[in-house]
């Protein structure tokens, strides 16, 4: 059993009692057990109004959701796992402190992003890629959270947080005109932060994605954006998902490693920059924070157990 049929199994089973609804919600037009019908439900109550404010204010779209207004009802949604998992993060320095001192030795505190320590689908304070669309959750390169650590005063870390929960991806080239003709010229500057002799082999998800986040987050450091001057790349990725740490859906890159984490260090000029993580282990220094224990609680019966 893949590591999606089974998360989808557990989260079936434990809709009724854990969300006190009965499922068949539509999805692709089609009703499924694994979609909640009032889909407001699938965000921690401890956030939900908050949370679902915060894209209205920020004019964010929704994946999938009811014309992109509102969360979608779908028990695998990564996007609402990332918010399950982060957003109480965004009014909680201690939090957010003890988790980015945890990733990098040298931070020594948390600071704030937009009006808390953490922003969702982020896309950069310009068009950093000159993509054709500058749109917060929908058809731009972006990153669905970031977080800022002060190393000393002045000098800033950008931490880009990719939020994977069942996603697999199956050998798909993606290397057409209308792409490469965005991002090519910049795996091609002097400076990338990519390096690779054979651009097509990146055009492969995950991989195209992280290209396009490395590069977003190399142009933001590049520009200042939140006074940054060093950035670090985080793929949360659970560790029971092998076919996302271990599929190599690139032909071009799979004699660089077994694994994603491999693979991707391989072609970066600062591998450090870079790093896999599980979600328990992104917030296992939270929990040392007042506070904590029904967040806590919930996400280990929901995602972890």
């Amino acid at each position: 059993m893949s590591y999606r049929e089974d998360q989808r199994r557990k989260a079936t089973a434990m809709r009724d009692a854990l969300f006190r609804d009965p499922g068949a919600g539509y999805f692709f037009k089609k009703e499924r057990d694994f979609v909640l019908q009032d889909a407001t439900l699938n965000l921690w109550a401890g956030i939900r109004e908050d949370a679902i404010e915060y894209f209205k204010e920020n004019s964010i779209a929704w994946w999938m959701g009811d014309e992109n207004t509102e969360p979608t009802g779908h028990l695998l949604s990564s996007q609402v796992a990332c918010l399950n998992h982060l957003y109480f993060v965004r009014q909680r320095k201690d939090a957010a402190t003890a988790i980015l001192k945890n990733i990098c030795a040298g931070i020594d505190q948390a600071v704030t992003v937009d009006n808390g320590f953490v922003e969702f689908e982020v896309i950069g304070n310009r068009n950093h890629l000159n993509e054709r669309s500058h749109t917060r959750g929908a058809n731009a390169t972006s990153v669905d959270a970031v977080m800022v650590g002060e190393k000393k005063p002045g000098s800033n870390i950008l931490f880009l947080i990719e939020w994977k929960y069942t996603e697999e991806y199956r050998e798909e080239n993606k290397y057409i005109p209308a792409r490469y003709e965005i991002y090519n010229p910049l795996l091609e500057e002097e400076h990338s932060p990519i390096l690779v002799e054979d651009f097509s082999s990146l055009y492969y998800e995950p991989f195209y994605q992280l290209m396009r986040q490395t590069l977003l987050g190399w142009r933001m450091v590049q520009r200042r954006d939140y006074q940054c001057d060093e950035w670090i790349h985080l793929h949360v990725i659970p560790e029971d998902n092998a076919e996302m740490r271990e599929r190599i859906t690139s032909p071009g890159l799979r004699s660089r490693g077994d694994n994603i984490s491999d693979v991707w260090k391989s072609v970066l000029r600062e591998p450090t920059r870079y790093m896999t993580i599980t979600p328990e282990e992104f917030l296992r220094p939270a929990w040392g924070c007042p506070d904590t224990h029904s967040i806590a609680a919930y996400l280990e019966k929901r995602y972890w157990i």
